[in-house]
């Protein structure tokens, strides 16, 4: 379906997004089934326009936040899951989590969230400043919390630069990941109480 409506450069994102999400489902002891459909199917909102996905949220009742109207770039990830549900009849809720909060991250996001989350910010294509500390966190030290603690600091970073609007859950996810680690950290430290 991709490789039918989409451009060729979204398609080989999305098969590279596969790969490393089965890769880091196998690693952190995820289904790597889901972890590789959740992978492939993370843009599929992507084969929309913007004004395609405002006509979708508009005319299904698509509960969507006043900052995604206002940067309709963040779209494809909530207006994707439903078209995944709705058009193509997925009903796995991890699933359509993953594909809901793949771009803007949430407070409260599952291990499967999570893996798609760092698969679509370290996928091989990918190349930019910060995304090899980030691989080598998921991957070669297996740091997920710390991976993607800097992966959300680096969007935020790049989303400031840009004069873009900040997502409110981008900073949940952020906020999140620095309270668990200081927690592992008393743990590690102190050990459990």
């Amino acid at each position: 379906m991709l490789q039918v409506k989409g451009s060729e450069k979204l398609y080989w994102h999305s098969r590279r997004v596969e790969d490393t999400a089965f890769l880091l489902a196998e690693k952190y002891g995820v289904d790597q089934e889901k972890a590789a459909l959740a992978g492939l199917t993370h843009d599929y909102g992507k084969l929309y326009g913007q004004e395609e996905l405002i006509r979708l949220v508009q005319n299904n009742g698509i509960n969507i936040d006043p900052i995604m109207l206002r940067e309709p770039a963040l779209l494809h990830a909530p207006v994707g899951a439903w078209l995944l549900e709705h058009e193509l009849a997925l009903q796995d809720q991890e699933i359509l989590e993953a594909v809901r909060r793949h771009t803007t991250g949430a407070e409260e996001m599952g291990m499967l969230s999570r893996i798609v989350y760092l698969a679509d910010f370290i996928e091989p294509g990918r190349c930019f400043s910060g995304v090899q500390e980030v691989r080598d966190l998921a991957v070669e030290h297996g740091q997920l919390e710390r991976a993607l603690l800097v992966a959300v600091e680096i969007t935020i970073c790049n989303v400031l630069q840009k004069g873009k609007l900040l997502h409110d859950a981008s900073i949940a996810l952020r906020n999140n990941m620095v309270l668990l680690l200081r927690e592992k950290e008393l743990e590690d430290k102190y050990g459990e109480r």
